[in-house]
């Protein structure tokens, strides 16, 4: 009986991914098949919650045929990243126009990548004090239990390594290594890598002219046709969106959330709030906030179901090339460095939330202004590093509690609701990413306003 009704819900999912088969062969825009997928996903999802529960042999049986599309859409984009990051980093020295400007760039992205953590570092600690957010009154369960176990040698690893030790981490010893994502840095030791070969090619290109031309052409080549595999890709994007937000209606434990809805609520305010300055600043380079929704919503979705920046990357350079005017050269060096440095929600907000709720556990006033100013400060420099996937907050996490001398148990007390936040997390380190770009893009004029302007998403 189990097998058939999983292999009902198997049928009905192939029904909904054929209506956005026939959407796209009726040419249907990008934006509205990401959003069907989402919309339908979310009932679909909802629907098996509601029939069989989250733990039933249906519910995961399901589940496991649907992530062949969800995860492994998730895994392709996954795939193409390492090189992505690579080629982007490389190529961007090669282009003339670029290198004209790259201390300027590479100080821009880097300073306001890291400036908006530490406003959202900033609004963290506002929203938790406003709530009134107590780590005291968090429960260990057996979930939480567990967790915390599996955390213990992480965080023995974390405590051990003093800041020196964790600048080191990120220096590449086999590049070859990195590229496979064998590490937690592998991404930002990829970057650097990457950076001195970019440096390189700008020491050779006036005096072995010939050989720093056919290089250029080859990354060019390179970069053709990672792009190429990108493109096909994301043409995927809508059936990946509607198998992951399925499995997230589907298994999302709604009563924990509903117990934990204080600091759910807590961090999505802080969240929009930190989404809210993201437009404000493209407000004030004279860019249409409402523009950025419209044309940046296809590309956030996604990193709201996926819960990877990382694998978020293709889109995101996409995005701030074909529909926001970033020339690419910046936009290979936002997106890459957005996967390492100043994530908003994972390495900004998320840490000095945990922070300053479990400070009072331990005697310390979490509105004290020395205790504030220290703690904006250790997340911005702790924002180093942290990896662009799933569990990059945990680490940013344990690493900024380690530094201030706070109890790391927190960490583990939240599982329940872990997913959940990791969503709105993930689509705001995007947009940090891409609102960087396009300031970036502004003020050293390189932007194609028009391009901005144009209502349509580029498909891809």
């Amino acid at each position: 009986m189990n097998t058939i009704l999983i292999i009902v819900n198997i049928a009905v999912f192939l029904l909904l991914a054929a209506g956005l088969f026939v959407m796209q062969k009726k040419h249907v825009s990008f934006s509205k098949r990401v959003f069907a997928g989402l919309g339908l996903g979310i009932i679909f999802g909802y629907i098996i919650h509601l029939l069989y529960g989250t733990a039933s042999e249906i519910t995961t049986g399901t589940i496991e045929w649907f992530n062949i599309v969800g995860s492994g859409y998730v895994k392709l984009l996954q795939m193409v990243v390492m090189p992505l990051v690579f080629i982007s980093i490389v190529g961007a020295f090669t282009k003339m126009k670029l290198t004209k400007n790259i201390g300027k760039i590479s100080f821009l992205v880097i300073g306001l990548l890291l400036a908006t953590t530490g406003i959202s570092a900033a609004i963290g600690i506002g929203t938790t004090l406003g709530f009134g957010l107590d780590g005291v009154q968090l429960t260990e369960g057996e979930a939480e239990a567990n967790r915390n176990a599996q955390l213990v040698d992480r965080a023995v690893e974390v405590e051990s390594m003093t800041i020196p030790q964790q600048i080191l981490q990120m220096i590449p010893a086999n590049p070859f290594a990195d590229l496979t994502g064998s590490r937690p840095t592998s991404t930002i030791a990829v970057v650097i890598f990457a950076a001195f070969l970019g440096v390189a090619y700008l020491g050779i290109r006036g005096k072995q002219p010939e050989q720093a031309e056919m290089f250029a052409k080859i990354i060019d080549a390179f970069y053709a046709i990672i792009m190429r595999v990108v493109t096909l890709v994301l043409r995927l994007t809508p059936y990946g969106i509607l198998a992951l937000i399925t499995k997230v209606a589907a298994t999302s434990n709604y009563e924990a959330i509903v117990s934990m809805g204080k600091f759910v609520i807590a961090s999505y305010v802080a969240l929009i709030l930190v989404f809210i300055v993201h437009l404000a600043l493209l407000a004030m380079a004279k860019l249409s906030p409402i523009q950025y929704v419209k044309k940046g919503l296809p590309t956030l979705t996604f990193a709201f179901t996926s819960r990877s920046s990382a694998g978020t990357l293709p889109m995101n350079i996409k995005s701030q090339t074909k529909d926001f005017g970033v020339s690419e050269g910046i936009a290979n060096f936002a997106g890459p460095f957005s996967l390492t440095i100043g994530q908003n929600g994972c390495a900004g907000i998320y840490p000095a939330m945990l922070a300053v709720m479990v400070a009072p556990t331990v005697g310390i006033n979490p509105a004290s202004p020395s205790f504030i100013l220290m703690l904006i400060l250790v997340v911005m420099i702790s924002s180093f590093g942290v990896a662009g996937v799933g569990g990059g907050a945990t680490f940013a996490s344990l690493i900024v509690l380690s530094v201030m001398d706070l109890p790391l148990a927190i960490v583990g007390l939240l599982i329940s609701v872990e997913p959940l936040i990791d969503m709105g997390r993930t689509a705001l380190n995007v947009s940090g990413s891409m609102t960087t770009g396009i300031l970036t893009s502004r003020i050293t004029g390189e932007f194609e306003e028009e391009v901005y302007e144009r209502k349509d998403v580029v498909e891809a």
